[in-house]
């Protein structure tokens, strides 16, 4: 397949390819590292990335913020001159210090959803950092871009579109999701790649656009580049690598996981999200789990009301305790197969 190289201001990644941030601990060094090696571009997700530090039970904050340079640090060793950025979500405790954290690391690039990150633009200035905001609608869109420009005076790097069939949190409502295939999601996308085109003019530069959610083969991809977009963002498919950081016992529900077992969450904040039916689902959903410690993840989550703590259940799918752990996955979990490497992925997408 004839691919164009991604270019997003200075930088060039010589695949349109994004791999997407997974948290917790799912998408960290290693991972990212070898995605910028092989020539997209890799995301760390900043999610309780310092989860297993000795420090995390005392110090959550502090913690994740030396594990975000840590992690930069060594996925640029692995990623031999490629790109490599983090994904920050808006509802995380202390956002902004976050983002510091991550441009003082080196961060190429910063991807930010679950809210509207209105204050990015200011917390980058002074470093080379790229910013992208995640929207899922032309209204999200415009309202961030609009005021980028009028508060900021500036505009986005890059747009990420996640669309419906993405893993993890959604920017859809349940009955949306419920619905799916009356959802004529191409034409938003259409909107939204439209919807960039007078900042472009306004600030005389390219505003690439990532299309991200149910990405897995040449022909997802040769649709997304179809509908305008001029690059992807892929994340269920390098969970079944050698490289992903998370445990082999995570990797193999994902192996394991068959269509019907793709479900709908509300998350613990309330947001929807799309998850494998296990033992720990299908127990919060007659019975809360008693909350004894907060791990300080999100802004908006108190734990005396929410029916789990979701920091937990994350850690413990990750590190293979999947009798009482959330795995968030895409909707094309079931296609998976085999594990596989990072480098045979981009060989099948690319070549």
């Amino acid at each position: 397949m004839n691919m164009k190289p991604l270019v997003i201001g200075e930088l060039t990644a010589r695949f349109p390819i994004i791999q997407g941030g997974m948290g917790v601990g799912v998408s960290r060094s290693r991972l990212a590292g070898a995605v910028a090696r092989e020539g997209g571009i890799g995301i760390i997700s900043t999610a309780q990335i310092g989860y297993d530090e000795p420090d995390f039970d005392k110090h959550q904050i502090e913690t994740n913020l030396g594990a975000i340079k840590k992690h930069l640090k060594l996925a640029k060793e692995i990623a031999q001159g490629g790109i490599v950025g983090v994904n920050i979500m808006v509802a995380t405790k202390q956002f902004e210090r976050y983002v510091k954290a991550a441009c003082e690391g080196g961060a190429d690039v910063i991807i930010s959803g679950a809210g509207l990150p209105i204050t990015l633009p200011e917390l980058v200035k002074g470093f080379k950092t790229k910013i992208a905001p995640i929207v899922s609608s032309i209204r999200a869109a415009s309202v961030i871009l609009k005021m980028w420009d009028k508060k900021y005076k500036t505009t986005a790097d890059f747009l990420v579109i996640e669309g419906p069939h993405a893993g993890g949190h959604l920017g859809f409502s349940k009955e949306q999701l419920d619905h799916i295939d009356e959802l004529d999601y191409d034409t938003e996308m259409i909107g939204i790649i439209e919807c960039k085109k007078e900042f472009e003019e306004k600030y005389n530069r390219d505003i690439p656009v990532i299309i991200a959610g149910g990405i897995f083969d040449q022909t997802d991809i040769k649709h997304a580049i179809s509908l305008g977009a001029d690059g992807v963002q892929i994340s269920t498919r390098f969970v079944v690598t050698e490289e992903c950081d998370a445990s082999q016992e995570y990797k193999n529900a994902y192996l394991n996981a068959k269509e019907e077992d793709v479900c709908i969450v509300i998350s613990p904040v309330g947001m929807p999200g799309r998850a494998i039916m296990n033992t720990f689902l299908k127990g919060v959903s007659e019975k809360k789990v008693a909350i004894t410690k907060c791990f300080n993840c999100l802004e908006h989550c108190n734990p005396k009301d929410t029916p789990y703590c979701i920091t937990k259940a994350l850690t413990n799918a990750v590190e293979g305790n999947l009798e009482e752990g959330l795995i968030f996955c895409g909707d094309n979990v079931h296609r998976l197969e085999k594990m596989t490497t990072v480098k045979e992925i981009f060989e099948e997408l690319v070549y």
